[in-house]
């Protein structure tokens, strides 16, 4: 049985499948003593060398999942030549693998931030076909007509292309402080103020409060994360139509951080299809 090399590294714990997709095109990554092609396929038998060290067999142990409130000014990468801080900093240690950020907020954006050491439960959390959406809690200075609302769904052109809301409503505010509640299928970078740009207001303050069906819990502070707890990460596994993980128990006390939500798992399916053909 062979795999897709991408997918045995993620698998592994070493970062998600993009990641890796980036490592073995930096040259980063040899199989059996060659430099390593996208698309390669390897097998248990296969030598793997990752930046200079054999990889070894087994994969991450428990599949864990943090939840962060990511506080403003602080960045989502592991090294920064500004020295600035990073989520990176503080992190619980791993016994091996490393932890994979799902998705990234930059560093003027704050809110919900995952992680996790599963590169299997990473690819499928941010891959466009698995139909996952993110949610934000939006200012802006100002306040949008009806016609302007509608034109934010049904799509503007901004930088040559098309982008839209899945979904706006408008939340409160007084004076030119006005907040609004959005729902994004990606994401891309700086969607989110270039489509209110396009309307004539600038975006003051970003928070994103949803990732699919996990939602920033109130009583997590900024600053602040929790570890999801065993019964949340089974259920994020079904809905995403992974196998059932191998979840260390957390602490009875560890409350839920998932609100309800369609099942992906069909979804899910025809995505491992396609990734489990050769090519």
């Amino acid at each position: 049985m062979s795999e897709k090399l991408q997918k045995a590294l993620a698998d592994r714990g070493l970062g998600s499948r993009r990641e890796m997709e980036r490592w073995i095109q930096a040259g980063r990554v040899r199989v059996n003593g060659e430099k390593a092609t996208i698309g390669a396929r390897v097998a248990a038998t296969d030598r793997i060398v990752v930046d200079g060290q054999l990889l070894g067999d087994a994969p991450f142990t428990h599949c864990r999942v943090l939840v962060l409130n990511k506080p403003e000014g602080v960045i989502v990468t592991r090294r920064d030549p500004k020295g600035r801080p990073s989520i990176f900093d503080d992190l619980p240690p791993l016994a091996s693998g490393r932890w994979i950020t799902v998705g990234r907020l930059d560093i003027n954006t704050g809110g919900l931030l995952l992680l996790t050491n599963s590169g299997a439960l990473a690819n499928r959390l941010m891959h466009p076909s698995t139909g996952i959406d993110r949610e934000y809690a939006v200012r802006v200075n100002g306040l949008l007509e009806d016609e302007a609302l509608e034109r934010l769904r049904t799509g503007i052109v901004t930088d040559t292309r098309a982008e839209r809301f899945s979904d706006i409503r408008y939340y409160n505010g007084t004076g030119t402080n006005h907040w609004y509640h959005v729902v994004l299928m990606e994401g891309r970078n700086h969607e989110v103020r270039r489509l209110f740009a396009a309307e004539g207001v600038r975006v003051t303050r970003l928070k994103r409060v949803r990732y699919g069906p996990v939602a920033l819990p109130s009583w997590l502070k900024r600053g602040q994360r929790t570890e999801m707890n065993s019964t949340d990460t089974a259920t994020l596994h079904r809905l995403l139509g992974l196998p059932p993980p191998n979840s260390r128990r957390r602490p009875n006390q560890t409350r839920s951080v998932l609100i309800p939500y369609p099942s992906l798992a069909t979804k899910a399916a025809d995505l491992s299809a396609g990734s489990a053909s050769p090519g």
